[in-house]
């Protein structure tokens, strides 16, 4: 087996676990290739192989597949084989990113396996990210591990300082992951990882297209003394595909790492600002909106490489938000815009021990949120002045959460056992809430497993779900909390020529929350739905082809999702819960045409069920049902030393798309540009 380290890029062999006779490797007869992060909080580590610059590598080699015998596993926060995973867990990799006809995270989400992308405008400018028929409030995100999610709203959970050349790969869990990462994380969890700071490189591009789209983006990695950094600037702007459309994004991102006692310091921060033009985005009877947000992060760990196994963790996120009802002309009756300023802060600290009964995790975490607005919150003795503006914060709301998570990994034989439980309590609830959980898998043999897990998972109401009343909504301070039992079985089959995945699960979900409203109401109300219970499966299917004279496309990769609720909606227009993916089916490809080149295409089938109210010039009309379409974006590009040429070409057969009821979607668009990468990262 050979492990890479970051902080000193050689390889090492070995196959037994370094100081305990009994591990996870033991049973292993052969060497294998695998890169162990055996410290972060990643969903998935995939391996990472010490790599000369392939900057003068021709294409066919960059995409061609990979043969690795084993990956690590880390979705229960403790080293997993592939062989040995008990959860569905996907990953795009850092090729994948590359190819891909994608400008954005959005993008790049958008074709992935169970993942439900709801855009508003285009460029992934605002966009709501869901898993397995959940709404947006369900998905937990995080960035290198640590959570980055929103408490005002998931609309902005996606507000990332981050260039998608900054990402090496980004890992899906699929199901409830509140055992392991707390609420919130309710129908599962995205965790989006950098470059690692690592040798001296530069990366810039640049590209333009229809509507007035023009991006830069610039990225470098570079050493003093024993020190590691990595810095991103990126901004990107168009006028808009319709009226009120535009918009402007800018990003800045640091990473760094500093040798320490036995171990490291990883350092990130990152700025990100948003301006936008945003038409019919939360009422349709009022199109002429507007919204600025600005999000900073800060985080800080030590990443420990002793005989210690404990990991601290420290991160603060501040977001603030401007919405604009009228961003012209506003009727007398128009007082004044919505002013946001929510803060988190967090700590966590994480202790692993390996030991002749498995490999034990105990964890503990503090979470700190809070608003400042003019519409959230209760209405507070000393209001603040918002900056730059003629308003004040009048209201507040704060709470603060605690959990203590343990979890056992035990490995015998064939079988694979997890176990843990986490107990919460939030200052908002006054209560303890308990979170078991429990993973099985089997090995059938090298090649094929099987598996199944049940789990407890929990949802706070977000702030905007409380208090948001506005000309359209009417809020609701007294929602419950979510709360669903979750249980999924699934096998796999993991072979170099072919790989397969199916999976089926069952969620039971009761005080779901939602805004929803009967025909003829005028306004949206805030509630928690009695149950709402969800079912679904999902088939994956990986092939390399050799085609075209033998030369082989990264892999043709094809995945479908079907999701099923049982619900009773009384007549009810749900603006989320009842609103879900019921099919999807994804297929995607690269083909090598020339030496130095090829085209990369994805499609997607997406059939959402659910209606909504359908508006025309701010007047209701009827409700209508959400009509399927296939979406396509298609690649082609050409490398030339360390230049590489591309065209993108979005919603490829200019398609009718709905995501959001009455939301304007941009049909067919085309980019150009050019890529700089000298030398080539690792």
């Amino acid at each position: 087996m050979s492990v890479y380290n970051n902080s000193n890029p050689q390889k090492f062999f070995f196959k037994h676990w370094t100081r305990k006779s009994y591990s996870i490797f033991n049973s292993l007869s052969k060497t294998i290739h695998i890169g162990v992060l055996l410290y972060t909080f990643s969903i998935l580590c995939q391996p990472l192989v010490a790599q000369d610059s392939i900057q003068n590598k021709e294409i066919t080699d960059e995409i061609k597949e990979e043969e690795l015998d084993e990956v690590v596993i880390s979705a229960s926060k403790a080293p997993v084989l592939q062989s040995e995973l008990m959860r569905v867990v996907q990953v795009i990799t850092r090729k994948e990113i590359e190819h891909s006809p994608a400008q954005n995270i959005a993008d790049i989400l958008e074709y992935a396996r169970g993942i439900d992308i709801r855009n508003r405008g285009g460029f992934g400018v605002q966009a709501d990210v869901s898993i397995r028929g959940g709404t947006f409030d369900q998905t937990l995100l995080l960035l290198n591990g640590v959570n980055i999610s929103d408490p005002q709203t998931g609309h902005h959970n996606l507000n990332l300082a981050i260039d998608i050349s900054c990402i090496e790969r980004i890992e899906i869990l699929q199901g409830s992951g509140a055992r392991i990462f707390g609420p919130n994380a309710f129908n599962g969890a995205i965790n989006i990882i950098t470059i690692t700071p690592q040798g001296n490189f530069i990366n810039a591009d640049l590209s333009g297209g229809h509507y007035g789209y023009y991006s830069a983006a610039l990225s470098s990695g570079f050493s003093i003394a024993t020190t590691s950094h990595f810095l991103s600037v990126s901004g990107k702007a168009s006028d808009g595909f319709v009226e009120n459309t535009d918009f402007k994004n800018n990003n800045v991102y640091y990473r760094t790492k500093i040798p320490l006692l036995e171990g490291s310091v990883d350092l990130q921060a990152g700025y990100n600002e948003k301006a936008f033009g945003a038409n019919s985005f939360y009422s349709p009877r009022f199109p002429n909106q507007f919204e600025e947000t600005q999000t900073l992060f800060a985080s800080m760990k030590w990443i420990p490489q002793g005989k210690i196994n404990l990991k601290p963790i420290v991160y603060f996120r501040r977001h603030y938000d401007r919405f604009e009802l009228f961003r012209s002309n506003a009727p007398a009756w128009y007082n004044n815009h919505n002013h946001h300023l929510s803060n988190v802060y967090g700590a966590s600290l994480t202790y692993m021990h390996t030991a002749k009964i498995g490999i034990t995790i105990i964890g503990l975490d503090y979470r700190f949120e809070d608003i400042y607005s003019n519409v959230l919150g209760y209405e507070t003795n000393k209001p603040k002045q918002v900056k730059g503006y003629d308003a004040l914060y009048s209201k507040y709301y704060s709470r603060q959460g605690i959990s203590l998570m343990a979890e056992q990994n035990l490995y015998l034989g064939n079988y694979s056992i997890s176990g843990g439980l986490l107990t919460y309590y939030n200052s908002s609830l006054e209560k303890l809430s308990f979170f078991p959980g429990l993973d099985l898998g089997y090995n059938i043999n090298e090649k094929q497993r099987i598996f199944a897990s049940i789990s407890k998972t929990l949802r706070l109401p977000t702030f905007t779900d409380l208090f948001y009343t506005g000309p359209t909504n009417i809020s609701n301070p007294d929602l419950a909390p979510e709360e669903a039992i979750s249980l999924e079985a699934g096998i796999k089959n993991n072979h170099k020529f072919i790989s397969i995945e199916i999976s089926g699960y069952r969620r039971w979900g009761k005080n779901m929350i939602d805004w929803v409203k009967y025909e003829g109401d005028e306004k949206w109300q805030s509630m928690n739905h009695t149950k709402v219970d969800l079912s679904g499966f999902e088939v994956y299917f990986n092939k390399p082809l050799k085609l075209f004279s033998n030369r082989e496309f990264t892999t043709m990769s094809l995945s479908y999702a079907f999701v099923y609720a049982d619900k009773n909606s009384n007549q009810m227009v749900s603006n989320y819960v009842l609103d879900y993916l019921k099919h999807k089916l994804d297929i995607s490809l690269t083909i090598p045409i020339f030496s130095s080149g090829g085209i990369s295409y994805k499609t997607s089938y997406q059939h959402r069920s659910g209606s909504y109210m359908h508006y025309e010039n701010g007047v209701s009309t009827n409700i209508t049902e959400f009509e399927p379409f296939w979406l396509a974006d298609i690649k082609a590009f050409y490398k030339i030393k360390q230049f590489k040429i591309y065209t993108e070409v979005s919603n490829l057969f200019n398609v009718e798309i709905i995501d959001i009821a009455n939301v304007p979607q941009p049909g067919r668009w085309v980019k150009i540009g050019i890529t700089y990468s000298y030398p080539t990262k690792l």
